[in-house]
């Protein structure tokens, strides 16, 4: 099983923090595939929880559109629709742009820590040794440093959400896609734009991040 996308604070959350941020990971990354059975049993299995918080899990993973429940049926990883990918890049256009201003603008000395390691281990990747899931964990951790600095939750979890299922995307499609380290090293720049409190600079990178990934996905389809 591939590890989750660590987050800062990790050894301080509740269990049902806990259980959300690993099963949502795991439907983030296809380690649970679309289309199938949630078991609330095994997961808690997994976590080393109980059902209760898994449950509570559960209730935000079917809000951010990651989980559905069927009446009768059961809950499932909710489908990987490509057609999804126009709306979720729609948003994205709009707000990359403006948290990536926001972060150079707000970043505080903590923040411009972590995306300083962070840019580090991207000048570390080596598209010859490093695999493409591990790369994507390296994509989502950039990107939800960048969501926090922002010290705007609201902006911060309405990126989350719709990086989340832009990621499914994806990985969907990772097999067909030519340059993942190249797509994963464009956080450099930004992450240098960023820590220099270049806000311009910052959102104009940060749109074409979002550019190039919806274009990506189209060629490859």
């Amino acid at each position: 099983m591939q590890r989750t996308a660590a987050e800062p604070g990790d050894e301080e959350l509740s269990l049902a923090e806990r259980a959300y941020r690993a099963i949502r990971d795991r439907l983030v990354m296809l380690e649970i595939r679309p289309g199938a059975p949630i078991n609330e049993e095994q997961l808690g299995q997994s976590l080393g929880v109980g059902r209760t918080p898994v449950r509570e899990a559960l209730k935000r993973l079917q809000y951010e559109r990651l989980i559905t429940t069927y009446p009768r049926r059961g809950t499932f990883a909710t489908d990987v629709n490509i057609t999804d990918l126009a709306h979720i890049s729609e948003v994205r256009q709009e707000l990359e742009p403006l948290a990536a201003a926001q972060a150079a603008r707000r970043a505080t000395t903590a923040d411009r820590a972590t995306l300083t390691a962070l840019r580090q281990a991207l000048e570390g990747v080596d598209p010859r040794r490093d695999d493409a899931t591990e790369l994507m964990h390296l994509d989502l951790k950039v990107h939800r440093a960048i969501y926090a600095a922002t010290h705007n939750p609201y902006l911060e979890d309405t990126l989350v959400r719709h990086d989340n299922l832009a990621t499914r995307i994806w990985c969907l499609f990772i097999d067909r896609l030519s340059d993942m380290s190249g797509h994963v090293e464009e956080h450099g720049p930004l992450i240098e734009a960023i820590v220099a409190g270049d806000a311009d600079t910052a959102a104009g990178l940060a749109r074409s991040h979002v550019m190039g990934f919806e274009q990506a996905i189209r060629d490859a389809v």
